[in-house]
């Protein structure tokens, strides 16, 4: 029998093709657990994401929200994010002190630049957030290096190079500049979501997207 097409179907499948994919970019501080939270699924939902380390806060009286190295310490703020982990089912262990993560997310810019951002901050996360290690502890850079195959030496010297930090303050204020109110944050095409509980709606954009509704009959 033969087979009967649809020229809806056809047409909406000549746009999918016809339509770029947008570009998605991940902006994360590494001391905020939500980071944590937001990568296991960023790396998840999404292909191709460039992953831009941006410190969140020293911006000189302008900083992007993170849970990190004094927020952690709230009640309020473990209670959060330890309700969202269990929502997620992510593995949660405090670290004894909250970290400062100023080395660790100099290696991630060095990981970033050899696009190894991805398995480095993985990595480092689940060292941190679900091992509770010191995310600046050379023990800990230098597994979450070897985890995201880089060079260990290479790895160290990042984390001592100060002048990184320069670099990502200036992404930081990128990241304002363009109406970024919280980190982690991701951009889809020109589009801002800001905060680990707008992924779902950033992965929504994509696939908007990628799977447009079918052309009207």
């Amino acid at each position: 029998m033969a087979r009967v097409h649809s020229l809806a179907d056809h047409r909406a499948a000549r746009a999918r093709r016809a339509l770029p994919r947008p570009r998605v970019s991940f902006a994360f501080d590494l001391a905020s657990p939500w980071t944590y939270l937001a990568a296991e699924r960023v790396d998840r939902l999404f292909t191709g994401v460039h992953w831009r380390p941006a410190f969140g806060d020293d911006l000189g009286g302008a900083c992007l929200a993170v849970a990190g190295s004094t927020e952690i310490g709230t009640r309020a703020e473990r209670e959060a994010v330890e309700r969202r982990a269990v929502q997620l089912r992510l593995p949660l262990v405090w670290p004894d002190h909250a970290p400062d993560g100023r080395q660790a997310m100099r290696v991630a810019a060095f990981a970033a630049e050899r696009e190894r951002a991805a398995a480095f901050v993985l990595a480092a996360g689940r060292l941190t957030f679900c091992g509770g290690y010191d995310l600046d502890d050379p023990e800990t850079l230098a597994e979450a290096a070897a985890a995201a195959g880089l060079g260990l030496c290479e790895a160290l010297a990042a984390a001592a190079d100060h002048g990184r930090d320069g670099m990502l303050e200036a992404a930081a204020r990128r990241m304002l500049a363009r109406g970024a109110d919280a980190l982690p944050a991701l951009q889809v095409g020109r589009t801002l979501f800001c905060g680990e509980h707008r992924i779902a709606e950033a992965a929504a954009a994509v696939g908007a997207v990628a799977h447009p509704r079918q052309i009207a009959r």
